[in-house]
């Protein structure tokens, strides 16, 4: 008799999106009020990124805060300095949300931009890392409210960041 190799379905892009669904709402919210926030200032673009970063920013800062002690034990398996400091773990919610305000208060913006660039770039590196060995967790970047998987999507998220931070600094 043959045997017959069980193969998994594959995942629909249904099943996908149900999965990152909190995210995408998360993303369109922070996008829909920096729109409301920057329209009086049409054709400067620049303004809307800066509202989308804070809003979106201090959106997941307060995700992180909901269970700080989970939030930090789940960043401690991926991210570079969090494996080496649990004061940086339990300290990364309050970065986030001091930069957001920053960008929301546009209170010290380069220093802001390249803190961003630093910070999420740090993490972007630490998340590849992760996926390259095949690490399998959920992801803390949205604490533990929401149940979102360390995927290339959390790659993307903290690589866009980078990339509007350096627009916004060499703008």
């Amino acid at each position: 008799m043959d045997k017959v190799e069980k193969q998994e379905p594959k995942k629909s892009r249904l099943t996908v999106i149900k999965k990152y669904w909190p995210l995408l709402i998360l993303i369109f919210i922070a996008a829909l009020a920096a729109f409301a926030l920057s329209y009086r200032f049409k054709g400067r673009e620049p303004l809307w990124m800066h509202f989308f970063m804070g809003l979106f920013l201090c959106q997941f800062a307060m995700l992180k805060l909901f269970h700080p002690k989970d939030f930090a034990e789940g960043f401690q398996m991926y991210d570079l300095i969090a494996m080496k400091s649990k004061v940086y773990a339990y300290l990364y919610p309050f970065i986030e949300l001091i930069l957001g305000l920053g960008y929301l208060s546009f209170i010290f913006p380069t220093l802001t931009y390249v803190a961003t660039i630093v910070v999420l770039g740090i993490g972007a590196i630490g998340v590849f890392k992760a996926l390259a060995k095949g690490l399998d967790v959920r992801c803390a970047c949205m604490g533990t409210v929401l149940d979102v998987p360390l995927s290339t999507v959390t790659i993307t998220e903290d690589l866009s960041m980078v990339v509007m931070a350096a627009i916004l600094l060499f703008k």
